[in-house]
């Protein structure tokens, strides 16, 4: 991952450039690419220390289709069924 250099002050009051690492890009839908709310934008050691619900929305295709697409796809298997 990149990295970016942040000044950071000390106790002493000195001024150290450190390097912190650069966030992710926003999580998209597999089918239309729109970004998906309620996953966070964090880096892979900090995801994992976040629970399942945390992680992503706690519903089928959660974390990999946006609402919309998932209702549009919930409707074509329900219309298959019958």
């Amino acid at each position: 991952m990149a990295k970016v250099k942040v000044k950071k002050k000390l106790p002493s009051g000195k001024i150290k450039i450190v390097e912190r690492r650069k966030k992710p890009k926003f999580a998209k839908c597999a089918r239309c690419g729109a970004i998906l709310h309620g996953v966070p934008r964090e880096i892979p050691s900090r995801m994992r220390k976040l629970s399942l619900s945390e992680k992503r929305p706690n519903r089928p295709y959660g974390g990999y289709l946006c609402s919309k697409c998932m209702r549009e796809i919930m409707k074509e298997k329900a219309r298959l069924i019958k």
